[in-house]
């Protein structure tokens, strides 16, 4: 026995020394010299607030569950000493957790009153349930016990155990290094070893900055252009190429080569997140400078104009931009030229309203903020014998090409258009006059909050832009309102001078995420994403760009197996998240992809139900595009994964052949609206006779007609099934005519609700105002 208590007390000295655990010796502040020791030469941690001030939120800190690891059979710390009481070890600890002293030493070891709070009930919980306890902390707590320790002596082991519970404690200097974000430039060594030639071509739209550059960019021996749109880069793939400078067309969804065995040509048109900055050019062209303030997008600009390995730089966009994208280019120590550009063509703001649709004329465009609005002028100007294209964002490219060639046609009866603020880029359009039918729109802040107010001077002057282009049949554009109180405030955002952009967006890189993933493996991408925007230090000159949309799909994304760089590829997938088949096709595309099963064309097909059917109402038309959404992710896949995603010819032929029939829904829109109303108004009568129905009481209720002789009908009789609409017609109680008036007091019953709703646009106006 002596030699086993003797053995088991060399192996517990060996375990303190290592430790260096002295006995401690007490101070008049009540913290033993052990603790202050320890904190001297073991504190590297800052107190919780970055270098820029901005405070860290430790609610990101996610504690990680601990395992017993410890596989120590006999309780030696008991055998050393004595089995510890634990009612009194509980009351120590408590006591421990409610001294200030321990509760500062804590802070400025890193942990904050939420963070020792989490700390300090995992360790408690460990004392409590461990069997046997570890050999040092169980001698500590049998001395205090006992009356010859204190109880400050627990908060090295107290700490040893918060940093195994929280271990970004042990790697924060590391990871605040990792996202530091405030010296940009130096991620691109490339471009850095080069001195470009910046040139800044300022100017309106319609004033021809975009053309010169792009004939630069022509006569160039090699070249990229950047563009916002994929339009807009299939615009500038096909000048180039008609203009015998063979070019390279590289979007998200499509890679297109010139040379026939696919090697790439000295020039590329491309979108702006998929521009190179390894690839050395002689000119490169990044249009629409301004959006480098974009709180979704800003990042991919700020990318280009840092990184591109360019001999001259070209930047395209409006007088706002000049100021930042000089301080910008002071810190990489190049010298930016601007040319200013004037507009071409006048464009007169009018002094009266349009009021009403009578007053419509060939060459305008009534500009909408929403697709309930885009649908009901639609279907007025239908109403009232005109024909008009329709132009929104969700529309696929070539529907929105062929609506707009359909609108520039002169021969084409269709000469009046409807659309959204999507026309502001990427479309050419011969627009006379530019009518908002609301100055009102819903907006996302840099915070992901969605926000209700009205259009700022650059998206007005971007959108009344449009009208009078140079190259278009109307040399002088006018701009004005659907409601005659809206046009003072039109003028008035109109004369504003456009405020300077303030900073450039950034974006955590994937290498950023892995070597943060490094340090706490534990942690959801989602999670970790959050701490490295906690942690981030930017200068004034940047922001870090909204990331709802990427821990949206991280959250989604979080049960499926997948490594850190497919999970983070998936993450930045160009989704719309208010779309539940889309977000259900990508959940569906990770699952397959985690299985290591290749997402071949049958499997497409068949979730996708092709071959699809013509839209025959409205909410037919918004499936297909959220179909087409679908094949534009399966592409988007496919660029970056090939082996799983390998089908990406025959997806792009059927979806070729999707957007022909989208084209068919949306040439005969009015009608499929007209088509989902009377839906609606049959709707409408099912509920009006379900309510007739409900004010009779159960034993009042009119149960089948009978005729003499024959039997009641049963509950599943043919004549009981469909809706109650389609009986009443079948047995001549309802005829066409009644049910056209019910749909005329159905259309008068939302017209009415759509002037409640433009009234209640226009208090948004007067408060804003007010505000302002």
């Amino acid at each position: 026995m002596y030699m086993k208590r003797a053995s088991s007390l060399a192996w517990c000295c060996l375990q303190v020394s290592k430790r260096s655990l002295q006995p401690p010796v007490h101070r008049g502040n009540g913290v033993p010299s052990s603790v202050t020791g320890w904190w001297r030469t073991r504190c590297l941690y800052r107190t919780f607030s970055s270098d820029n001030g901005k405070r860290l939120d430790t609610s990101l800190f996610v504690p990680v569950e601990l395992k017993n690891t410890d596989s120590l059979e006999a309780d030696i710390g008991a055998e050393l000493t004595q089995p510890l009481n634990k009612s009194e070890v509980l009351n120590i600890l408590n006591k421990f957790y409610r001294r200030k002293e321990i509760q500062k030493l804590a802070a400025e070891n890193g942990l904050d009153a939420r963070l020792f709070h989490q700390a300090f009930i995992s360790f408690r919980r460990y004392v409590m349930e461990s069997d046997p306890l570890q050999v040092d902390l169980h001698i500590v707590l049998n001395d205090i016990c006992c009356g010859v320790g204190h109880m400050d002596d627990i908060f090295p082991f107290f700490m040893r155990h918060a940093k195994q519970v929280f271990p970004m404690l042990d790697c924060m200097d590391d990871l605040r290094k990792i996202s530091d974000l405030r010296l940009p430039p130096n991620w691109y060594p490339e471009a850095r070893a080069i001195q470009r030639k910046i040139i800044f071509h300022a100017g309106p739209t319609n004033s021809g900055k975009t053309y010169h550059a792009i004939q630069r960019y022509l006569g160039a021996k090699s070249g990229i252009y950047c563009g916002p749109l994929k339009l807009l880069a299939h615009e500038i793939y096909k000048k180039s190429n008609d203009a015998g400078v063979p070019c390279d067309l590289i979007t998200g969804e499509e890679l297109i080569y010139v040379d026939p065995e696919g090697k790439a040509s000295a020039h590329a048109a491309c979108t702006v997140e998929m521009c190179s900055v390894n690839t050395p050019y002689e000119v490169a062209v990044i249009d629409e400078i301004q959006m480098i303030r974009d709180p979704g997008r800003g990042w991919a600009w700020t990318r280009a104009l840092l990184g591109l390995c360019a001999q001259e730089i070209h930047v395209c966009g409006e007088m706002a931009a000049i100021n930042l994208v000089t301080e910008l280019m002071y810190t990489t120590g190049e010298e930016v030229e601007v040319r200013h550009y004037e507009r071409l063509t006048s464009l007169k703001i009018l002094d009266h309203a349009l009021q009403s649709l009578n007053n419509l004329r060939p060459g305008d465009c009534i500009v909408c903020f929403n697709k309930n609005d885009i649908f009901s002028v639609s279907r007025q100007i239908e109403a009232r014998g005109l024909e008009c294209a329709v132009i929104y964002g969700s529309l696929p490219p070539g529907t929105k090409i062929a609506q707009a060639n359909k609108f520039n046609d002169p021969d084409d009866p269709c000469n009046i258009l409807v659309a959204t603020d999507a026309i502001g880029m990427g479309l050419n359009l011969s627009i006379k006059r530019i009518v908002f039918n609301s100055l009102v729109k819903p907006t996302v802040n840099e915070k992901g909050e969605k926000e209700i107010d009205t259009i700022t001077t650059s998206q007005a002057l971007q959108i009344a832009g449009r009208a009078g282009r140079f190259s278009s049949l109307f040399k002088e554009g006018e701009v004005t309102t659907m409601v005659q109180d809206d046009l003072p405030l039109l003028k008035e955002i109109l004369d504003k001078p456009v405020q300077d952009i303030q900073a450039a967006g950034l974006h955590p890189t994937a290498e950023q995420i892995e070597m943060f993933a490094y340090h706490l493996p534990d942690a959801t991408l989602a999670n970790l994403i959050d701490i490295f925007v906690s942690l981030s230090q930017v200068d004034g000159l940047y922001f870090v760009c909204n990331i709802d949309d990427f821990k949206f799909v991280a959250d989604m994304i979080q049960h499926i197996p997948l490594n850190l760089r497919v999970r983070y590829v998936f993450c930045t997938a160009p989704i719309n998240r208010n779309l539940p088949f889309v977000c259900t096709s990508l959940l569906k595309f990770a699952r397959q992809f985690s299985r290591n099963e290749p997402l071949t064309f049958q499997w497409v097909c068949k979730h996708a139900n092709w071959p699809v059917s013509p839209p025959k109402t409205i909410k037919d038309l918004m499936h297909l595009e959220a179909v087409h959404d679908i094949l534009d992710l399966y592409l988007w896949f496919s660029y970056r994964f090939m082996d799983m995603f390998p089908d990406a010819g025959l997806v792009r032929a059927i979806q070729r052949e999707l957007d022909i029939i989208i084209q068919t829904g949306v040439h005969s829109i009015t009608k499929l609206i007209r088509a989902s109303e009377n839906r609606a108004a049959l709707q409408v009568v099912d509920e009006m006779s379900k309510d007739s129905e409900s004010l009779l009481g159960d034993n009042q209720k009119p149960g089948p007609r009978r005729v003499r002789g024959t039997k009641p009908l049963s509950a599943n009789s043919e004549s009981q099934k469909g809706s109650l609409t389609s009986r009443l017609v079948q047995d001549g109680l309802l005829t066409p005519d009644m049910l056209k008036q019910l749909e005329k007091e159905w259309m008068s019953r939302q017209h009415s609700r759509g002037i409640q709703s433009r009234l209640n646009e226009l208090d948004v106006l007067k408060k804003n105002r007010k505000k302002k």
